[in-house]
C-alpha cells in the first residue's frame, strides 16, 4: 500500500512524505503507482520549477519514499497551496477508486 502523508500547520500544508509501492500489479504494469509517481511528480515540479518555492525534497530510492517541505514562507504561497490542495483532491479521488491500494493522511 502507498502511504500519503500531508503535514499541516494552522491549516497550511507545509509538506509531504509519499513512501511505499501500491501493489496493484507487479512493477511496470501497476496503474496505482504510475498514478501516484505522476501526481507527485507534477506537483513537485510546479511547487519547485514553476513557482520557485524552493522546498526540500527528498528521495529515498530504498523505501520508495519522496518527502518534500515547503520553506517558512515562499512568494507564489497561495498557488503552492492550491497545488498541493489539488494534489490532496486527487490523491483522495485515486483512493476511492483504489481502497486497498493508497491511503492519504493529514498529519
Amino acid at each position: 500500500m502507498t502511504r500519503c502523508e500531508f503535514f499541516t500547520e494552522n491549516e497550511r500544508i507545509t509538506g509531504f512524505s509519499v513512501s511505499g509501492h501500491s501493489g496493484y500489479a507487479e512493477a511496470g504494469k501497476d496503474i496505482v503507482c504510475a498514478a501516484i509517481s505522476a501526481i507527485v511528480t507534477m506537483a513537485e515540479a510546479t511547487i519547485n520549477d514553476v513557482c520557485g518555492a524552493k522546498a526540500k525534497v527528498r528521495v529515498k530510492d530504498e523505501d520508495a519514499r519522496i518527502t518534500l517541505m515547503l520553506p517558512a514562507s515562499c512568494d507564489e504561497e497561495d498557488t503552492v497551496q492550491a497545488v498541493l490542495s489539488g494534489m490532496m483532491v486527487t490523491l483522495l479521488s485515486l483512493r476511492e477508486d483504489y481502497p486497498d491500494y493508497i491511503e492519504v493522511l493529514e498529519v
